[in-house]
């Protein structure tokens, strides 16, 4: 059990909380740190508040446990770091701050899950799952040891500065690599010159140019460079055809740590110009998360590149996608990677990264109970669902795009298949696969004509306003139940029908206000659509003069 740390202790009193978060910043728990306090209660603590603490935070040092007690019915139980001397002790004796049973005082609750939402705590909840409101240090200027820190329901404590960490987004244009020490289609003498000065154990994997299909390794040996040819057969990889490998991330892990026939074993990568290794970015930014605290429990989605599963993350549910192809798992980086930049309580919170060395990519974010918004519209339908329900809904959306419009994101795949709800029914939007920043180009190859803007097929224009014509084909969606935009209409034919002017009628039982909503997104002249914050504008007016009932 944790005990919760209370915002007075003693004669310490607080200032306005100094706020730290940013678009894309939170704090956990450093794993070192994960039960740092817990409590063991021998009876009812009616009027025992906690002593007070030493402003200083604990050094880092290998966990263990010393039991402090108190004269109260409760033992707080101290990592071996923190062990205290006989002042830090009388200290905590001077500033008992607590009464006997009976008497006035805080109680000392053992706080669940929901009391920790962003911090690693066993058994709290995994890192950024709702987020802090603001964390402040202690007033005093000499004492910045100390963070005070507010949860979603409105409980503060106060935590060492050494148990948090700050979390960043990946920044921008930074390009993640999976294997940074694939140099692709490059040639023999390239290889051998990105190799010097030599270096024994330095090494790169390129494509093999005399046999198509396989790759190369090149070994920095004793000042000479040896090229290694990678089989690639039957969907597996090898050397000396002895030993296979299901991707090119298992081989250069085997070799590491066993020359097994090489001339050296691998030491130093030489990597890419220009690439990051995505497991030392996601590390330095906060993000890795650990896979032995991850169970995963059973499938909950299958998709093209990977299962979706129901996994836990010490005592909380979390959904995980497994992707474990190492080529597959390269661009699924994209995706990790915008995320961390984005938070949002209508966007599904991203809470970390797993980055296996064998190849395997585990993107954690946090469970949405309901599953996809078009599977609970057409499992629901209007015997369940409501007018304010769907206007809801509607919002929830409206605002995470708004969000993404203020932060120049470009989500590109807007559709309520992309859309989840959670267990107390808010929708959020997810499936950030295509989303990039406003200024980038994409292959429409990969784009869902119906939901894409006639601007965004025909010349590759991306921007918030072809994600304003995708959120109005959503609020068919929602107010159809689900069914599927452009009914009767074969695929071929409904970019050039739309090209000419045509809109969809209004969905059976669709209020006339959010019909007029709905054709407002599909203008042909995108400059001509509403911003994001026009259409919450619109939304909220018609939820306040309740004209979607």
């Amino acid at each position: 059990m944790g005990v919760q740390i209370w915002e007075r202790w003693g004669n310490l009193s607080w200032k306005a909380p100094r706020v730290l978060m940013g678009r894309s910043t939170s704090l956990r728990l450093t794993e070192a740190n994960q039960e740092a306090v817990t409590s063991r209660v021998g009876g009812q603590v009616g009027g025992g508040g906690p002593r007070a603490a030493s402003t200083r935070p604990p050094a880092a040092c290998p966990a263990g446990r010393l039991a402090v007690r108190y004269r109260m019915y409760c033992q707080v139980q101290l990592p071996r770091h923190c062990r205290a001397g006989p002042s830090l002790l009388q200290r905590r004796r001077a500033h008992h701050c607590g009464r006997h049973q009976g008497n006035e005082g805080p109680h000392v609750p053992t706080p669940t899950p929901s009391h920790l939402q962003v911090f690693l705590l066993g058994p709290g909840s995994p890192a950024g799952y709702g987020g802090p409101e603001s964390v402040s240090g202690l007033p005093s200027p000499q004492d910045p040891n100390w963070y005070k820190a507010k949860n979603k329901v409105g409980r503060e404590g106060i935590i060492p500065a050494n148990y948090v960490q700050k979390r960043e987004g990946v920044k921008a244009g930074t390009k993640l690599s999976l294997m940074p020490w694939f140099h692709g289609k490059i040639t023999r003498e390239q290889a051998e010159r990105l190799l010097c000065p030599p270096e024994t154990g330095l090494f790169l994997v390129r494509e093999s140019t005399n046999y198509p299909g396989d790759y190369t390794l090149c070994v920095s040996c004793d000042g000479k460079v040896e090229h290694y040819r990678i089989m690639y057969h039957a969907s597996k990889l090898s050397i000396d055809e002895e030993v296979y490998f299901e991707n090119l991330m298992q081989l250069v892990e085997h070799y590491t740590s066993d020359a097994d026939g090489l001339c050296t074993r691998l030491i130093k990568p030489k990597v890419m110009e220009g690439t990051v290794a995505a497991q030392d970015e996601f590390f330095r930014s906060g993000w890795a998360l650990n896979m032995k605290d991850l169970k995963l429990l059973q499938t909950i989605g299958k998709g093209e590149f990977g299962d979706v599963m129901l996994g836990d993350y010490r005592g909380n549910k979390v959904a995980v996608k497994c992707i474990k192809n190492d080529a597959t798992a390269q661009a699924f980086l994209a995706e990790a990677s915008v995320m961390t930049q984005l938070r949002h309580s209508n966007l599904v919170q991203l809470l970390g990264v797993i980055v296996e060395e064998k190849g395997g990519l585990y993107i954690v974010t946090e469970y949405m109970a309901k599953g996809s918004l078009v599977d609970y519209l057409r499992s629901r339908g209007r015997s369940v669902l409501g007018g304010d329900c769907l206007l809801k809904f509607s919002l929830d959306v409206c605002e995470a795009m708004e969000y993404l419009e203020g932060n120049n994101f470009v989500h590109r795949d807007l559709a309520a298949r992309n859309v989840l709800v959670s267990e107390d029914n808010v929708a959020k939007v997810s499936d950030f696969g295509l989303t990039k920043e406003a200024s980038s180009t994409q292959d429409t190859g990969k784009l869902p004509v119906k939901w894409t803007a006639p601007e965004a097929l025909r010349e590759k224009k991306f921007s918030t306003k072809s994600d304003v014509w995708s959120f109005g084909i959503l609020l068919w969606e929602i107010y159809s139940f689900g069914r599927v935009p452009y009914p009767r209409i074969p695929l071929k034919d409904v970019v050039p029908r739309v090209e000419k002017g045509y809109k969809m009628d209004a969905p059976d039982g669709c209020p006339p206000a959010v019909y007029e909503v709905m054709k407002s997104c599909w203008h042909l002249d995108a400059a001509t659509r509403p911003s994001f914050l026009q259409l919450r504008e619109q939304l909220e007016h018609i939820k306040t003069h309740e004209l979607h009932l």
